[in-house]
């Protein structure tokens, strides 16, 4: 499996701006969690390192701000422009995913998972 930017757009043949639009955020749907719709503006969506998706609900009352899937801890996700400011950048451009996807937490293995780790803040993870 390819692990860098260059081998990556080396073994697909992708050019810098192919590249970019395959590393921008997916801005996904909805909460993996509870299936609350996430749109592209949403202030609810928390997002982790890995772009594990989830609303501020979940992430605060289920996970405890505990990614159930790193054990990274969560962010506010960006919302990208819709307007055209610069350069192409924004939303039309690059559009949000519109596949689902829907993961619900088991709440107890959740629970064990991130005993430990919830104590850690998250830049200490």
């Amino acid at each position: 499996m390819p692990i860098s930017k260059e081998e990556i757009k080396r073994k697909y043949g992708m050019t810098d701006e192919e590249f970019d639009v395959i590393e921008a955020l997916a801005l996904r749907p909805l909460c993996e969690n509870c299936a609350k719709p996430l749109p592209p503006d949403s202030t609810e969506a928390r997002i982790c390192s890995f772009e594990c998706t989830f609303c501020a609900s979940c992430v605060e009352q289920v996970l405890g701000n505990v990614c159930p899937n790193c054990g990274g801890g969560f962010s506010p996700r960006p919302i990208r422009p819709s307007r055209n400011w610069k350069n192409g950048n924004y939303l039309s451009a690059y559009p949000a995913r519109t596949v689902p996807k829907h993961k619900p937490v088991n709440q107890a293995a959740h629970a064990a998972f991130s005993a430990e780790i919830r104590k850690l803040s998250p830049e200490k993870r």
